[in-house]
């Protein structure tokens, strides 16, 4: 006969569930400091027994646990309000018992007041109750205690006395104080919460390559011409300046220019072949400058209220030492070839990815685990991470946790344009952002499916998206025939649907926007040459770029992606929607036109409970987007705008006046 494995049966309550979580605690819940959590946990027990239950919470590593007592909120439902502190990686449960002295506190009032024939006994138990208590107790309580235990020991006391003495005073606070949780229930695993710093929640991004900022056409950048940028940059409103790697440039199969199969002598290559005879990971690219040069450049930036990005990527140049110090970290083909990566019809030659089914995967793990820490040291937070989805994801999971453990600041976007389940394991895996489809996303009716199971489904617990018009890799036909208002527009779109945005630029707010022929990527591409830009040439959108911007620095309600609240309307190309903060006493409504050629009209059904404005009151909007900041009066749900995208393509409408 097979052995029965007995559960914990004495342990007499069952914890149904605890929310919110994440798959059921496997992964880390994500918050912003200062966010307030509601804590919830169905808690069941046998027959009329009372529950007491604590939340209890603490850093990993920790080994005391913090606790706080829930409240019942009816039907095995209790709930706990907490705000953390602290940016940090933590643990959290519930523990939950079944409270001898509360059962028996709680018909013992009962019979007091019918005057019960059988109170004598109820005394006994309570005193046995109180006996126990004491040897849990310590300090002045147990002295407390003692007294109180004393008194019902004296037989010289009457039963009403007794009676008396428990239901008043400090018997039962005491009591109450020194619970008997021997046979608590917990959960088997503690949950895990991110706590993530204010820039997680709101970032807006500015992408480029400091090698294309020389003074002279035709040399090469270094960091010091790429840090007298870092104002300008500053002014249109950004926050992370985040830069490609910056490491040294493989040299055997280099790619020319436009991904060229054969590069010419004077072709720099593409930042993303990392390693060379000149290092690797951990090492700069020498015509950007040395690790004094990069020093004074983040300086630099964090003295004009940026910080710097840096762009990770676990992949080798052919010539990168780790190929001949750890060879069995590469895949070696029969003809003693090491394996480039491939997309095919794709090849790149000049890129060799990582062999994760290495016999020495752990030591591949801790050095590559070592190079985020290695620029940590050199005052690094925040990383770009290209392409994760190619990677083991138990290494993500690992290697986010240990370096959140010890540096719980520090951000990571995950740059996967892939399958949704990929991108949504890298959130629960621990990245703080993730690329989207927010590119292509080119409807009204594409774009509000998308975020509404960004923001009103489980996902967005653990996945907090980043949306990029474009990238070095991505033009989308969108941009490629668009306009102006086309570039403006999609710019509020990321702006004000996502707190976490970023560009590509100079490209973008000059309107670069001529493809490869035949692919959704630039002609004569950075990534694998020099360019020169003006940032103010004809047409440039600095200016709407940096007034988007200010607008949102000054918005609370846009520094949060989930407080979203889409606006039906009666034209299939314009998009709506309200953004609010938490009290309501920050209020946008934004309307865009998706449609970038031609106006558009229609009438907006603006749900005002949302809002807290009543049907019969007036309230003025402001359009902050436009420069003339016109004004107007609304009165009820159904209100008519019209946009023209030659003028402006988009409203943001200030709420105030109710």
């Amino acid at each position: 006969m097979a052995k029965i494995n007995f559960p914990r049966g004495r342990e007499r309550v069952v914890i149904d569930r605890i929310l919110p979580c994440v798959d059921g605690g496997a992964f880390p819940l994500k918050r912003v400091i200062g966010d307030q959590i509601r804590i919830e946990a169905h808690l069941i027990v046998e027959g009329h027994e009372r529950i007491r239950a604590v939340f209890r919470y603490r850093k990993v590593g920790e080994k005391s646990w913090n606790e706080m007592p829930m409240h019942v909120l009816g039907n095995d439902e209790y709930i706990i309000d907490w705000q953390p502190q602290e940016v940090a990686l933590w643990e959290y449960d519930v523990a939950a018992w079944s409270d001898d002295f509360e059962n028996w506190f709680d018909g013992f009032g009962k019979k007091a007041a019918n005057r019960d024939p059988a109170l004598n006994v109820e005394v006994s138990i309570g005193t046995e109750l109180a006996e126990a208590t004491l040897k849990r107790s310590k300090g002045d309580d147990q002295k407390r205690l003692q007294k109180w235990v004393a008194a019902l020991r004296d037989e010289r006391r009457t039963v009403e006395d007794k009676t008396h003495l428990m239901l008043g005073g400090d018997f039962a606070r005491l009591m109450r104080s020194w619970p008997d949780r021997q046979l608590q229930s917990t959960p088997s695993q503690p949950f895990l919460l991110l706590v993530e710093r204010p820039l997680a929640a709101f970032s807006t991004w500015y992408e480029f390559f400091p090698r294309s900022f020389a003074d002279k056409a035709g040399e090469h950048g270094t960091f010091k011409d790429a840090a007298r940028q870092l104002p300008e940059v500053a002014d249109m409103g950004f926050q992370v300046v985040y830069l490609p790697p910056i490491h040294p440039i493989g040299k055997v199969f280099r790619k020319g220019r436009n991904n060229a199969l054969q590069a010419a002598d004077d072709d720099i290559g593409s930042p993303w072949a990392i390693g060379s005879e000149e290092g690797g990971h951990k090492s700069l690219h020498s015509q950007l400058g040395d690790f004094d040069d990069f020093a004074v450049f983040v300086n630099e930036a964090s003295r004009n209220g940026l910080e710097v990005a840096m762009d990770i990527a676990f992949q080798c140049a052919p010539d990168h030492p780790y190929v001949k110090e750890h060879p069995q970290w590469f895949k070696w083909r029969p003809d003693g070839t090491v394996q480039y990566a491939e997309n095919p019809p794709k090849k790149y030659q000049d890129i060799l990815p990582f062999n994760f089914d290495t016999e020495d995967w752990q030591a591949l793990w801790l050095e590559l685990k070592s190079v985020f820490n290695f620029w940590i040291e050199k005052g690094i937070k925040i990383f770009r991470v290209d392409n994760p989805h190619t990677k083991p994801f138990p290494f993500w999971r690992w290697c986010i946790r240990e370096i959140k453990a010890q540096h719980p600041d520090v951000i990571f976007l995950a740059e996967a344009f892939t399958r949704p389940n990929r991108k949504y394991w890298l959130g629960k895996c621990g990245f703080t952002h993730g690329y989207t489809y927010f590119t292509w996303r080119n409807t009204a009716k594409e774009m509000r499916e998308y975020l509404e199971e960004l923001t009103q489904s489980e996902v967005k617990e653990f996945f907090w998206p980043n949306f990029w018009p474009n990238t070095p890799d991505i033009l989308h036909e969108d941009l490629q025939l668009g306009t102006r208002a086309t570039f403006i527009g999609r710019y509020v779109l990321a702006a004000t649907l996502s707190s976490n945005m970023g560009i590509y630029g100079p490209a973008y707010e000059t309107l670069d926007r001529e493809p490869f022929p035949g692919k959704e990527e630039y002609n004569n591409n950075e990534k694998y040459q020099l360019k020169r830009w003006d940032r103010h040439c004809p047409g440039s959108i600095v200016e709407e770029i940096s007034r988007i911007n200010r607008i949102r620095n000054s918005n609370r309600c846009l520094q949060r992606t989930n407080n979203l609240t889409f606006i039906d309307t009666d034209n299939e190309h314009l998009l709506a929607w309200i953004k609010q903060d938490f009290d309501r006493s920050n209020q946008l409504i934004i309307v865009v036109n998706m449609d970038w050629r031609w106006s558009q009209m229609g009438h907006l059904d603006i749900p005002l409970d949302v809002l807290g404005i009543s049907p019969d009151q007036s309230f003025q909007v402001t359009d902050l987007l436009d420069p003339k900041l016109p004004s107007y009066t609304w009165k009820g749900p159904k209100n008519f705008v019209k946009l023209d995208p030659t003028r402006l393509p988009a409203h943001i409408f200030q709420i105030s006046g109710f």
